[in-house]
């Protein structure tokens, strides 16, 4: 657990394509000072608008998460928010020359790899974090997302399929760096063949391939080198769950519950957290003994 807020040495690049657009897009991402929070900026439209990552900024969860302010949008920042959270960075200017985030290999992988090559480093400035003092909970049509009082920022996550390949998963993580780099970052986004057919007939997926999505047929998954998990599917909405509740903009305390959840009720939830004031408190600490004495 880190009390000190974070950002990178030095600033890094990536290209890759969008998974939907199907368009390369050029990233960079750079240090930035404390309380500056995460923000993308959109480089190839006039003046450069800025977004932060922010869950009052989201405007669409249908596909992926995306933000957007005044007409300008950003798509699929879910992953990187993800790795930004998983290694406990709080400050970063992101800047982009498209719409979508480049897609990478459907994991967080690749952008941890470049945030571990750029460095990370404390700055001054200590941590905020949302404390659960009551549980908040929201369900709806079988779904559910539940936090509760927790020492520490826990995920557990069910999913369940109607497919032999996935069925029923279950994972729980207490987070840190070296969880999520080692059993969470790595997991890819899953589809189904059907699903990818009708996305093309739309326009959709024209980024998506066997190099960053995990497809499945049937009683069989596409890609030649199988999974990197047996339960690579619900780590990887454990994966996506971080990148959303990062838009909080602070780090929790807390046990997170997730039943079939996905980007949109993920979202709700938010605005849900955000409603019962009673149930949260911000503060800043200086090491557990302050939260929870022995």
């Amino acid at each position: 657990m880190h009390f000190l807020q974070r950002t990178i040495k030095k600033p890094v690049h990536c290209s890759g394509i969008g998974v939907h657009s199907g368009k390369e897009v050029n990233l960079t991402i750079s240090p930035a000072p404390i309380n500056h929070g995460i923000k993308f900026k959109r480089i190839d439209l006039p003046v450069s608008p800025c977004i932060p990552a922010l869950f009052n900024m989201v405007v669409d969860t249908s596909l992926a998460t995306v933000i957007g302010h005044d007409g300008c949008i950003v798509s699929t920042i879910e992953h990187l928010m993800a790795s930004f959270a998983g290694l406990s960075i709080d400050n970063a200017l992101v800047e982009l020359d498209a719409y979508e985030m480049p897609f990478m290999d459907g994991s967080a992988g690749p952008f941890i790899d470049l945030l571990k090559q750029a460095g990370v480093m404390d700055l001054g400035g200590p941590r905020s974090f949302f404390i659960i003092k009551e549980p908040i909970e929201l369900k709806q049509n079988g779904k559910s997302v539940a936090i509760y009082p927790y020492p520490a920022y826990k995920i557990t996550c069910t999913i369940e399929f109607d497919n032999p390949v996935i069925n029923t998963q279950t994972y729980s993580v207490e987070t840190s760096d070296h969880t999520f780099v080692c059993e969470i970052c790595r997991a890819r986004t899953f589809g189904f063949q059907q699903e990818y057919e009708y996305m093309k007939r739309v326009g959709l997926a024209r980024g998506a391939s066997l190099d960053n999505v995990v497809a499945i047929n049937g009683n069989a998954v596409l890609n030649p080198d199988g999974l990197r998990f047996p339960d690579e599917f619900v780590r990887h909405k454990i994966l996506d769950c971080i990148g959303d509740f990062s838009l909080l903009g602070m780090p929790l305390f807390g046990h997170v519950i997730l039943n079939k959840s996905g980007h949109a009720f993920n979202h709700a939830f938010l605005k849900q957290f955000f409603k019962q004031k009673n149930a949260w408190e911000t503060r800043t600490i200086n090491d557990l003994s302050d939260l929870f004495p022995v």
